[in-house]
């Protein structure tokens, strides 16, 4: 496969909805040919996504009672089922191009796997998949989740993988639908904390390899933005 150009973007933290509309509208440039693929790091306020494959009945409080504890919650378009995102947490949203890679979402799928678990081999935590449940886990606990979405075969949204993230937070639902198994962090499996930072470039650099990128870092996403499509 011929090597690409990745752009690599850590947009620091932020609020869910800044990212999802971000996302959007790299989309759309991307499938003009008006950027390359790009990586997009971050770090989210406490919010709970709700996917296609959501049943209500994951979600355990109110919205009220979300709104009380400052936890946004919101309806969107990715695949699976319910989530949690909030500080502590890698999330990465590629914006790739799959029209150049056989249009094979399963295998993007999978591929979204290895990165995860050879980041987590990295650190020493040997991790895998469990047959029928997408993600990755170390044991029985879950620490990455993935849930994409695609338009024109341009993908957006992602993975999640627990870093130092506080695992309370999954109490207010039934993450992903799977009650038998309980989700997990590197700090839990460590007994230590790592810098979200330096956990976020290795996965990155795991991502430009498996995916085989050239990969350039971006210290502003507006840089790569023409100056007649400005987000």
């Amino acid at each position: 496969m011929e090597t690409k150009i990745l752009y690599k973007a850590n947009i620091g933290r932020t609020k869910f909805r800044e990212a999802w509309d971000l996302q959007k509208r790299l989309v759309d440039l991307r499938s003009d040919g008006k950027i390359p693929d790009i990586l997009l790091l971050t770090e989210h306020d406490p919010v709970i996504t709700m996917g296609r494959g959501t049943s209500k009945s994951n979600l355990l409080v109110s919205p009220a009672s979300l709104r009380e504890r400052s936890v946004d919650l919101f309806e969107i378009e990715r695949g699976g089922d319910i989530t949690f995102h909030g500080p502590g947490q890698l999330v990465a949203y590629p914006i790739i191009d799959l029209n150049s890679r056989g249009r094979d979402l399963h295998k993007y799928l999978r591929d979204l796997e290895g990165v995860i678990i050879d980041t987590l081999g990295e650190f020493g935590l040997e991790a895998g998949i469990r047959k029928g449940l997408t993600g990755v886990w170390v044991g029985d606990h879950k620490l990455a989740a993935i849930g994409v979405a695609v338009s024109r075969w341009i993908t957006y949204h992602g993975l999640a993988l627990n870093v130092n993230t506080d695992m309370d937070n999954f109490k207010l639902i039934n993450p992903c639908g799977i009650t038998e198994y309980p989700v997990g962090s590197i700090r839990q499996m460590l007994g230590k904390e790592k810098d979200l930072n330096m956990v976020a470039d290795t996965l990155a650099d795991n991502f430009a390899r498996l995916f085989e990128y050239e990969m350039e870092n971006v210290d502003d996403i507006n840089s790569v933005i023409p100056e007649n499509a400005t987000i």
